[in-house]
């Protein structure tokens, strides 16, 4: 175990064990969830779940091998909903092109991880504008759920009205809601988990779905999504600014991530030590993202679920080791994840989509100025409004820019805000 440098780090196997159980019992849920939203996509929801938990175990268990330390990585929720909902059933972009946008988003990630990019785009953005993007994406994914749910349908005159509530698939929704929301104000450890787990029971005993008839079987082939992926078709103009959302928000996504599980740990400080870490784990993020589309799932990023682990005692990669052996488990557990009633799944989303609006909260629009307020406003409005992250962070990034330019405060502009604003125009030049 010197490979992870244990008592340099003040931990012990054992407890490097709990910890990666512990991250496993918080993120188990996206093996299921992952599988439902791109099964929405038309890809085979049998090879997704296979795939998912592969992606999991390989790029948790190379992020703990690699930067030793205690992140694990799966399929990032949001960018696979905005893979399902904004790509391939918004924009009629088929699946196997939108695999081989998050192939190049991932490739350009990992030739950028080398450089100083990571730096200079963090530094270039507003934090206040990387705020509402992390809490644009939190509606557009909330507001999904509760679509899929059925609590909110589309409406003739008003665009969207209440769903039918007398509907049990949908009350079954709403008591998974509540349960993701109580356990998770308890702090409970695999929240997510139970909440799917006791709603699923509700619905097979009420028989609003039917019980599963099995509970193991062999891990089901990924080879209906496995180097499907179409990257020729991706390599288009219209399709550049997609790429570089899904760049940059999984960028953000890992960037944060690691800044809060890093302060919980004191880790990615100023040494050189932990910066070398940092790099290593945005490496194997990278790498993981590229990997994934290989096998079929959407973008991968670091969880932070992991946090939970970190709070049990996880320090080193071994945490992340332990995690990704605990995954296995997950191959085999097809016809469970098929039985689970897809209003018990939603709820996640909603769940998750609240904790990633809480960012909003954290700008002070007392003191911020106009520019940012419409920014944010725009950011966070119009990705759920036209099913589009991309819109999102365009619409907010142009008016940005353009209000700075007519106060002539120049001093707010840099060469990264305004190259996003450039792609963020050819955003609404091309879909004109």
């Amino acid at each position: 175990m010197n490979l992870f440098h244990l008592k340099e780090n003040s931990t012990t196997v054992k407890t490097e064990f709990t910890a990666g159980f512990t991250t496993f019992l918080t993120m188990m849920y996206i093996v299921p969830v992952n599988g439902f939203i791109l099964a929405d996509a038309g890809l085979p929801m049998d090879a997704v779940v296979t795939a998912t938990a592969l992606i999991t175990i390989l790029a948790t268990l190379f992020s703990g091998l690699w930067a030793n330390t205690p992140i694990a990585m799966s399929v990032g929720m949001g960018l696979n909903a905005y893979f399902s909902y904004g790509l391939v059933l918004g924009m009629k972009i088929p699946w196997q092109t939108a695999l081989g946008i998050v192939f190049l988003s991932g490739l350009l990630f990992i030739l950028l991880s080398f450089t100083n990019f990571r730096v200079w785009i963090m530094t270039s953005i507003p934090m206040n504008l990387r705020r509402a993007i992390s809490a644009g994406i939190g509606t557009f994914i909330a507001f999904i759920g509760l679509k899929q749910m059925g609590m909110i349908k589309a409406h003739d005159v008003t665009l969207v009205t209440l769903g039918d509530f007398s509907d049990s698939h949908v009350l079954l929704g709403v008591v998974g809601l509540l349960l993701c929301f109580i356990f998770y104000a308890y702090k409970l450890k695999g929240a997510f988990v139970f909440s799917i787990a006791i709603t699923s029971i509700i619905a097979w005993i009420f028989k609003i779905s039917p019980v599963p008839h099995e509970f193991l079987s062999v891990p089901a082939s990924i080879s209906p999504i496995f180097l499907k992926l179409d990257i020729l078709s991706a390599i288009s103009l219209s399709l550049l600014p997609v790429i570089i959302t899904f760049l940059i928000t999984d960028m953000f996504d890992t960037l944060g991530t690691l800044t809060g599980i890093g302060a919980r740990a004191n880790m990615f400080q100023n040494g050189k030590e932990e910066d070398k870490s940092l790099q290593r784990t945005l490496e194997a993020d990278a790498i993981a993202t590229s990997a994934g589309s290989l096998l079929g799932v959407s973008t991968t990023t670091a969880f932070i679920e992991s946090a939970s682990g970190v709070e049990e005692g996880g320090r080193t990669g071994l945490t992340a080791v332990f995690t990704a052996m605990f995954f296995i488990t997950t191959l085999f557990m097809l016809p469970i994840f098929k039985a689970i009633p897809a209003n018990a799944i939603y709820p996640v989303l909603v769940v998750v989509g609240v904790l990633m609006f809480t960012e909003l909260g954290k700008i002070n629009f007392e003191e911020v100025d106009l520019a940012t307020s419409a920014a944010a406003f725009l950011i966070v409005v119009l990705m759920p409004l036209t099913y589009s992250i991309t819109n999102g962070i365009a619409a907010g990034f142009l008016i940005f820019t353009i209000i700075k330019l007519t106060k002539r405060e120049f001093s707010d502009l840099n060469i990264g805000i305004l190259t996003i604003t450039l792609i963020s125009l050819l955003v609404f030049i091309l879909q004109g």
